[in-house]
């Protein structure tokens, strides 16, 4: 019989029959997909159509070329015609000919422009103005030829702006008559001037009259090719008049020819001004406003520097500088303008005097390789007694200290500069005044503890710069290098206590400690290694006061000039070795002295290196040639410290503990031994070395087994080395080759066996697979 299940399983059956048949009819369709591609035959692309190729530039752009090049060539057979072949006509013919032709050209445009051809119109009324001018040396050459050339140039080049201005206001639509008209504008009244022989100061004050007209036109022109025009004009023709001035106002060599300059500068800068009062924009504005203030320094300075003598040309100028900040007045723009050009006219004269504050700064240096020659005649000659004093510096000081007045009084960001030209006028008055040599080391003291007493780093940073020009300044005498040096390390530990550049001060008196006790020593008439001992109470000095110090940078900056301080001592001693190790000794005594504080425990390696040292430099001054004198102050020590370690860290490294301290012995010695023909080191160093094994095989440590061993197997081969050699002499040629074939057979045969277990266990987990 059918069994028929219950309604719901058999729904789920028909469910489950339907799902596979719609998976298996998907396959199909891919499948069926898949051959009709197959099946369908391949057919080519068509091929791309033929790109045209790409113009290489744009239409207006090959019109423009075109027409250039036709005005060009049309011009330059006008002026082949004008020059070469004028002398075939007569002169009715010559007049006709070329008249007929401008008229003709000139008239061009105005048809070309009814037909929208505004590219072949200027081109055309180009070649019509070339034509003018073409006609005026026509003109020139049969009507006008006895007329003088440059008036004649003056008149033709006022008839011709006349007319380009005049064409181009009636064809408005052509842009290049009325700058072409504009820059026949500028050279009437030059070449006009030229023409009166008005002499240099006739035509400066033409071409700035041109200038006056070219500012004009720029300010109040509307169309932008002729602003453009006058713009260019106006700054070329405005810095060749200030040009002319400046050089007028060199060459004057009496109050009224300067006065004429500076009337020609008072013209320009009243041009200058003025464009700088309506100029449409601010940077324009400030930048003319400069130029206007320059002229008017340079106009009033001139006519000082003819009056005064030649030491104050330079205040002069300055003085008119400060007098152009004062007066600043107008706009915004204007405003700044002058006061930038203030600023420059004070910047060039405290360029001025850089050499003569460089030669009083630097100078002293010199006497570093002179001290005590004897007290030089005045300040400056302290300073340049291998430098020359720069020319008519003498009023370098009251130049500084103007500026530097001037920058104080003002608010703003250029005030804090007001403290180092100061501090430069101070520093450069003994040598421009001719000072005592003493008054100049006074001025240069009072300096550094005005600066000290100041909070700012700049200050600090000046006196710390005077401080050493005067510590060589004072090396000139003996006396003034005590007091020089006592003073200044007094003045920089008293300084050390205050402000925020404490370290730096610290570390000053410290340092001029150092060179006060070499001054002492040297005063004394001691040798080098014996001022070393003296020196040594400035880093012991700096160690006791060092942790009275609460700031930590403080603390580290005198710790590390006592070093320094160490350091020469050792260098002043390093040719007599008694006095050297006693240096060292001492060294290393502070050394462990600073050790002793908690967080100074690392220095304890350097006091520990410093005793090494010193026993060495004994031992060598005593001429001891064994190493282990030099080794075992080095071996015991280590050894001490390592079982110390051990004993709080039992699982520290025996290599930690003890493999420094036994190696400083054992691989100097072993050498020794190996180049020692006697038998006394051999044993002892064999000995000691068994000695080193048991005791690392007894407590199972590695530095001394391995170490003790090593030395003792190398030891005993040392001593065996003859008798080896002799058994070597004795033994058949054909051994050693014989012995190492047997050699390469073994590891053949083992490395075989590897191979072998290696395939087997590889069987093994192929079966287990």
């Amino acid at each position: 019989m059918t069994h028929f299940p219950p309604p719901a399983e058999e729904l789920r059956l028909l469910d489950a029959e339907l799902r596979q048949l719609d998976a298996r009819r998907v396959q199909l369709l891919a499948r069926r997909a898949w051959l009709v591609t197959t099946l369908q035959p391949v057919r080519p692309l068509p091929p791309a159509p033929p790109t045209a190729p790409r113009p290489e530039t744009t239409a207006p752009s090959v019109q423009n070329v075109l027409l250039l090049l036709g005005g060009i060539l049309l011009t330059v057979a006008a002026m082949v015609f004008t020059l070469v072949s004028w002398g075939h006509l007569g002169i009715t013919g010559r007049s006709l000919v070329l008249g007929a032709v401008t008229v003709a050209v000139l008239g061009a445009p105005v048809a070309l422009l009814r037909r929208g051809l505004r590219s072949t119109a200027e081109t055309v009324a180009g070649l019509g103005l070339a034509l003018t001018v073409l006609d005026a040396y026509a003109l020139h050459e049969t009507a006008f030829g006895a007329a003088d050339g440059v008036t004649y140039t003056a008149v033709a080049s006022t008839g011709l702006a006349a007319l380009w201005a005049a064409y181009g206001t009636a064809l408005t639509a052509l842009r290049l008559p009325r700058p072409a008209a504009l820059l026949a504008a500028q050279l009437p009244l030059p070449l006009g001037a030229v023409a009166a022989d008005g002499g240099p100061y006739a035509v400066t004050t033409a071409v700035l009259l041109t200038a006056a007209l070219d500012t004009v036109a720029a300010l109040r022109v509307s169309v932008r090719p002729v602003r453009l025009v006058a713009v260019v004009c106006a700054f070329a023709t405005g810095g060749w008049g200030a040009l002319a001035a400046g050089l007028l106002s060199l060459d004057a060599a009496g109050p009224g020819a300067a006065a004429r300059a500076a009337a020609l500068f008072s013209l320009a800068a009243v041009v200058a001004l003025g464009a700088a009062r309506f100029a449409p924009r601010p940077g324009l504005a400030t930048g003319t406003a400069v130029a206007g203030g320059l002229c008017l320094v340079a106009g009033a300075g001139g006519v000082l520097r003819v009056s005064l003598p030649a030491d104050w040309t330079v205040p002069a100028f300055l003085a008119c500088g400060i007098a152009l900040l004062a007066g600043a007045r107008g706009p915004e723009p204007v405003r700044r303008g002058l006061v930038s050009a203030s600023g420059a006219v004070q910047a060039c004269a405290v360029l001025w005097t850089v050499p003569a504050v460089g030669v009083a700064l630097l100078g002293p240096a010199v006497w570093a390789g002179r001290p005590w020659s004897g007290v030089p005649a005045d300040a400056r000659t302290a300073a340049t007694l291998d430098a020359f004093w720069p020319p008519h510096a003498v009023t370098a000081p009251l130049i500084l200290a103007t500026v530097a007045a001037v920058l104080a009084v003002r608010s703003g960001e250029w005030r804090p500069h007001a403290l180092p030209l100061a501090w430069a006028a101070v520093l450069v008055l003994p040598a421009a005044l001719e000072l005592p040599y003493t008054a100049g080391l006074l001025v240069h003291g009072l300096a550094v503890l005005a600066l000290l007493g100041l909070t700012a780093r700049t200050a600090t940073a000046l006196a710390l710069a005077t401080s050493v020009s005067l510590a060589f300044l004072s090396l000139a005498a003996e006396p003034a290098t005590l007091a020089v040096l006592a003073a200044l390390t007094a003045v920089f530990a008293v300084a050390a206590r205050r402000g925020r550049l404490a370290p730096v001060c610290a570390a000053a008196s410290v340092g001029y400690a150092t060179a006060l006790a070499c001054a002492v020593g040297a005063s004394a008439g001691w040798r080098p290694e014996h001022i070393a001992l003296l020196v040594l109470v400035v880093p012991a000095a700096a160690a006791l006061a060092a942790p009275r110090v609460t700031d930590p940078a403080t603390t580290l900056a005198v710790e590390a000039a006592g070093a320094a301080a160490g350091l020469l001592a050792v260098g002043l001693a390093v040719l007599d070795l008694p006095l050297l190790a006693l240096v060292l000794s001492q060294c290393a005594v502070i050394a462990a002295g600073t050790a002793l504080r908690p967080e100074r425990r690392p220095v304890g390696y350097a006091a520990a290196a410093l005793f090494v040292l010193a026993a060495w430099v004994r031992l060598a001054g005593w001429e001891v040639t064994v190493p282990e004198a030099y080794t075992l102050p080095v071996t015991v020590p280590a050894l001490l410290v390592g079982v110390l370690r051990r004993r709080r860290d039992p699982q520290a490294s025996s290599w930690t503990a003890y493999g420094p301290g036994l190696a400083a012995t054992l691989l100097p010695s072993l050498a020794a031994a190996w180049g020692d023909p006697e038998w006394t080191r051999p044993l002892l160093l064999g000995a000691a070395a068994l000695l080193l094994t048991l005791l690392g095989a007894r407590h199972r440590l590695q530095a001394p087994l391995v170490l003790g061993g090593s030395v003792l197997v190398l030891d005993a081969l040392h001593e065996l080395a003859p008798y080896l050699v002799q058994v070597a002499d004795a033994l058949p040629r054909w051994l050693p080759p014989a012995l190492a074939g047997l050699l390469l057979l073994a590891l053949g045969a083992t490395y075989e066996q590897r191979l072998r277990d290696v395939r087997k266990v590889r069987e093994v987990l192929g079966r287990m697979g």
